[in-house]
């Protein structure tokens, strides 16, 4: 699933084509795309509409419109492409602005979504109410991830893919994120100090930010609008390197499953927990 930095690859790139454009032709050829809101009706409240801003939060691009916001979500496999063929496979929304240039939202397993709402404030509650604080901004450091990690006993792998936790990180960046605090994936919550969250939340930022200066990672299906792939799946420490030495100790990279999510690290330069101690019962 493309996460924080693929977004925000998408949303920089497509700003130069859409802000200040006007939507002159909305076709939806997926009505699931807008669930549970009607394809005819979305159609119609966004004809005609001029796109002031084109913003993300977490994974989620905003396009803010002179009335009302359009959110869209790329989910799994979900590519947003500007001047591709017409023939071009997966086609699900068709949107064509007053220049002449068409934006295709393509989608082979047809996840993603796409909500209009009326109200600006709307989408924002609508954001805010699924979705933590943002890593890249003054709201997330250690002593917020702290605050909500410390009395839950989930790894803090599962809790860092979290979108209450922290928006937009992904199995990707948790990883990375992870290797860098030297923290191993399966380490409760409840059993980070402070300090291991201060390291974790700068791991989140520089994993986020190193994945968006190389343009994110592409591993099925992310494409930046012209369809060029992202390159920092060639620059991952330990995810999708199992078997691999570790780059700073030589140790083979292992593979595990940490809530529902494979998951990769070094055994060496992050310990595993020990086991709680139990109190026997006489």
């Amino acid at each position: 699933m493309p996460e924080l930095p693929e977004v925000e690859t998408i949303t920089r790139q497509l700003r130069p084509h859409l802000e200040g454009r006007i939507l002159e032709g909305v076709e939806i050829l997926d009505p699931r795309w807008c669930v549970p809101d009607d394809a005819a009706a979305t159609e119609q409240a966004l004809i005609g509409r001029r796109i002031l801003a084109l913003q993300r939060r977490g994974k989620h691009l905003v396009w803010r419109t002179d009335a009302g916001t359009l959110l869209l979500h790329l989910r799994m496999t979900g590519t947003l492409l500007v001047g591709a063929d017409a023939d071009v496979p997966y086609q699900r929304v068709v949107l064509t602005l007053d220049d002449g240039t068409v934006v295709r939202f393509c989608d082979p397993r047809r996840f993603g979504t796409g909500r209009y709402f009326a109200d600006d404030a709307d989408a924002t509650a609508h954001l805010d109410a699924r979705l933590g604080p943002e890593p890249l901004g003054e709201a997330f450091d250690g002593a917020a991830l702290y605050a909500a990690v410390h009395h839950r006993r989930s790894p803090i792998k599962a809790l860092l893919l979290d979108q209450l936790v922290v928006a937009g990180v992904g199995n990707i960046y948790a990883d990375e994120a992870l290797f860098f605090a030297k923290v191993h994936p399966q380490r409760p919550g409840d059993r980070l100090t402070r300090a291991q969250c201060a390291l974790l939340a700068e791991g989140v930022r520089v994993s986020l930010e190193h994945g968006i200066a190389s343009g994110g990672a592409t591993i099925d299906d992310f494409r930046h609008v012209d369809g060029v792939e992202g390159w920092f799946q060639n620059d991952f420490m330990v995810h999708r390197r199992a078997g691999l030495p570790c780059p700073e100790c030589g140790t083979p990279v292992t593979k595990r499953v940490v809530g529902g999510r494979g998951t990769y690290s070094c055994d060496r330069c992050q310990p595993r927990p020990r086991a709680r101690r139990t109190t026997a019962v006489r």
